[in-house]
């Protein structure tokens, strides 16, 4: 039987200690871990940053572990390995065939400069978006990074409003990845809402999922 060792990233320690993204990416991974029949012998968890790539002691011991034990190293997507095209090559090639993405169909040299390369592109745009915005409220004459404008109440309601939009959208992209690999299985759309039931996902709204909100997320993610 394959052994995996899963490598779980999150992006701050309050997101550690709560476990935000966390559920998510272990659901996805023993999923995969089923399909593929094999055990999960060990779980890493990190919290740094997607820029902080040179900072990653668990990734390192995890790295390690696999090499000396011949274990196989999987992560639930490629982004929670890396963004960084040149990192995310360096590990392959330590590893070699002992690396799996649980949202790749392969993890050959061609499909990983691929999704590699769209992974560092998104962090790329996200920070042009930024900035475009950034640089735009100062044009409306907005004050930035001075918190003595902000009430208590609007500093809470705008550390939510961040908190839930990441936690959302890392939701949909691991629910996708589900999706994705569900209907290569050839699966009906209630079978997988099926799936993600069992796996503790749950809609935008909070309710269980249907064949119709399925095929709808499936949708948005595609557009």
């Amino acid at each position: 039987m394959k052994q995996y060792i899963a490598y779980l990233r999150v992006s701050t320690k309050g997101q550690e200690r709560s476990g935000l993204g966390l559920q998510a990416q272990r659901a996805v991974i023993e999923h995969y871990a089923k399909l593929e029949g094999a055990e999960i012998v060990k779980e890493y968890i990190e919290s740094e940053s997607g820029k902080n790539i040179e900072n990653r002691p668990k990734l390192q011991q995890a790295i390690n572990d696999c090499i000396k034990n011949n274990y196989i190293l999987v992560v639930a997507k490629l982004d929670r390995l890396s963004r960084d095209v040149e990192h995310i090559f360096k590990i392959q090639k330590r590893l070699g065939d002992k690396f799996k993405s649980c949202d790749l169909p392969t993890t050959d040299s061609l499909t990983l400069s691929i999704f590699a390369g769209l992974a560092q592109r998104e962090r790329e745009i996200i920070g042009i978006r930024t900035k475009i915005a950034l640089d735009a409220k100062k044009k409306q004459g907005i004050k930035l990074g001075n918190p003595q404008h902000l009430t208590q109440e609007a500093r809470l309601k705008g550390v939510q409003a961040i908190k839930e939009k990441a936690r959302n959208n890392q939701h949909n992209r691991v629910a996708t990845a589900l999706i994705e690999k569900c209907k290569k299985e050839g699966k009906t759309l209630q079978q997988i809402a099926d799936e993600l039931n069992q796996h503790g996902f749950k809609t935008s709204q909070g309710k269980l999922f249907n064949p119709v909100t399925v095929s709808r997320l499936h949708k948005s993610t595609k557009q």
